[in-house]
């Protein structure tokens, strides 16, 4: 994926987003996980990397960006890459257990 990464496969705000290496190149991406579409696990996923400051791309393998199209969701699921500089912290994030303790 990180020789055909680039501008057009960064849509918007996500192309500004990414982060740049000392060249001013896009940081390559890095496979963080697989996810099923069915209970909406990846986009909460990316929603809260995003929420975390880490930019996340989704990829729906196969064919499976014509059934997100048609009836809203990968039928194989989508992997979610992020940025290999803050692939550790993505990881952590994704990982941590939330603590029932705090309060609002």
């Amino acid at each position: 994926m990180a020789g055909e990464f680039g501008r057009a496969s960064l849509p918007g705000k996500l192309y500004d987003q990414w982060p740049r290496d000392a060249g001013g190149e896009i940081v390559a991406p890095k496979f963080l996980r697989h996810c099923t579409s069915v209970d909406m696990e990846d986009t909460l996923l990316v929603n809260m990397l995003g929420s975390y400051g880490v930019p996340a791309v989704v990829l729906h393998p196969g064919d499976g960006g014509f059934g997100k199209v048609v009836i809203g969701m990968s039928g194989t699921g989508s992997s979610i890459f992020v940025p290999e500089t803050m692939y550790d912290l993505a990881k952590e994030l994704m990982e941590a257990e939330p603590d029932d303790d705090v309060q609002s």
